[in-house]
């Protein structure tokens, strides 16, 4: 053989062989991923030949897969439409499925390993194979409260039971309809998702756990902790000028609308927080230092770490502060503090577990086909950030700040509440308006956060009042 014909065979053993390797690699060392990927749509078209589990909340589902007539046997319908939609997501045939439809996706199609013998005694009996189904552990009662106090703005309430971590409300806005995604005509999906994709904000955007905003005044809570912490009490006298030139800086930090807090320009830690005094905390920040707000907000979450409940929370943060003048600001909510609705319902609710914050968990059960448990969530705690007598005295605190302060919007008649409210600035745009509370503040069985972007008032009279109709109708339900 002569020199040419022999490097035209080597290049084609060459090439033989990489297309070999190629081929193995693809069904042998990549298999799984390719079968298992959301994106691929032959999975998917085969997935609707199997009844799909269901998503259960107050033991109604709020999804279910009902038998067609057409080419795909089943069809994923969503009944209450976007009141859900944050927490259900979709099941759509050409986009990635989301939400609870695509962490808790081998249950709900029934390809989960814990499924097996199911589906083994499916292939032996002639039994039409089917998904399991997912508990969530939300309250109806508090969800359509959050979602009916969230109409018309862009924004997010997050519910938990503080004893145990469970979501009880969790409510996005502006929502959409996961139905209209999930549909069998690929076109009518386009349609729809291209009008989602031109409004501002998207309504597929996860306000309670992905979007991260300046909690405002709301952080003045973990600021209290870390001061008593430290020795002070409720009744410890702080400085409380009516502006605070912040150190080795131009800028002053001045009270809400340039008011005083106080006549004598001090007044108590209790008081401070009742009327949400800012260059009060902003004073006290800089004299406890960074390593202990930081240490404290730490603590209770603000680590920047993601969380899955099993949804995906995206990080809260400090931030960075890069002197006493970033600190001041810092201890107000403001600078680069950053935390998540889900993050500020923690906040609560860890004050009123007494001191004690539970890991949040959405999800009560996985069932069977059958509806025999096959996982169960046991409520775990995620940290102690505080102890039992501090918490006490927080909530003693945050009791007068919906007594006779910033938070008398959320008052329920013959209940005693515990809050704080917030109120960030942001740069060209109204403020944001927070409010976190829990209640009944001496047995507390609800802790919720409110927010509302650029909502243009104060917590106060913007978030607080949803705040107490969410509260009032757990409370409501539980007296049925």
């Amino acid at each position: 053989m002569n020199a040419p014909l022999r490097r035209v065979a080597i290049s084609i053993l060459v090439l033989f062989t990489l297309l070999i390797i190629n081929v193995n690699y693809i069904q042998v060392v990549r298999s799984d991923d390719l079968r298992d990927d959301t994106s691929n749509t032959r999975v998917l078209a085969a997935e609707y030949d199997r009844e799909r589990g269901s998503i259960i909340v107050g033991g109604e589902p709020i999804a279910l897969s009902v038998p067609t007539e057409g080419r795909l046997k089943y069809l994923r319908q969503y009944p209450q439409g976007g009141l859900y939609a944050a927490v259900t997501g979709y099941y759509s045939l050409i986009y990635n499925n989301s939400g609870i439809e695509r962490v808790e996706n081998d249950i709900l199609s029934g390809k989960d390993p814990r499924l097996a013998l199911r589906r083994l005694a499916d292939m032996f009996t002639g039994r039409d194979p089917a998904g399991g189904d997912v508990v969530l552990t939300l309250d109806p009662a508090v969800q359509a409260a959050a979602m009916a106090g969230l109409e018309g703005v862009t924004g997010a309430v997050v519910a938990l039971d503080p004893s145990t971590g469970a979501v009880l409300g969790l409510a996005s806005t502006p929502t959409y309809d996961p139905g209209l995604l999930s549909s069998h005509d690929p076109d009518a999906i386009r349609e729809y998702a291209a009008e989602l994709d031109a409004a501002d904000p998207d309504p597929r955007a996860n306000q309670a756990t992905r979007e991260i905003y300046a909690p405002g005044s709301v952080f003045k809570v973990i600021v209290s902790a870390a001061a008593l912490a430290e020795g002070y009490t409720p009744d410890t006298v702080i400085p409380a000028p009516t502006e605070f030139p912040l150190p080795n800086s131009s800028r002053v930090i001045p009270n809400f609308n340039g008011s005083s807090c106080s006549s004598t320009g001090e007044q108590s830690l209790l008081d401070a927080l009742t009327i949400s005094c800012n260059t009060a905390f902003a004073m006290l920040g800089i004299e406890l230092g960074e390593d202990k707000v930081r240490a404290m907000a730490e603590a209770f979450g603000l680590d920047g770490e993601r969380l899955q409940i099993p949804l995906t929370v995206e990080g809260s943060t400090v931030g960075d502060i890069e002197d006493d003048a970033a600190l001041g600001q810092t201890s107000i909510g403001q600078r680069d503090v950053r935390v998540t609705t889900l993050q500020a319902a923690m906040i609560a609710a860890a004050v009123a577990n007494d001191g004690s914050l539970m890991s949040p968990y959405l999800v009560d059960q996985l069932r069977a086909p059958d509806l025999s448990v096959i996982d169960e969530t046991t409520p775990e705690e995620l940290s102690r950030p505080v102890s039992t007598e501090i918490a006490n005295q927080l909530t003693e605190m945050m009791q007068s700040v919906v007594e006779r302060g910033s938070g008398r919007a959320a008052r329920i008649s013959g209940v005693e509440v515990a809050g704080k409210t917030g109120t960030a600035q942001t740069p060209d745009a109204p403020d944001h308006n927070w409010f976190v509370g829990f209640a009944p503040a001496d047995d507390p069985t609800i802790a919720v956060a409110v927010f509302v972007k650029n909502g243009g008032g104060t917590g106060g009279d913007v978030s607080a009042p949803i705040a107490r109709e969410v509260m009032a109708a757990h409370l409501a339900g539980q007296e049925d």
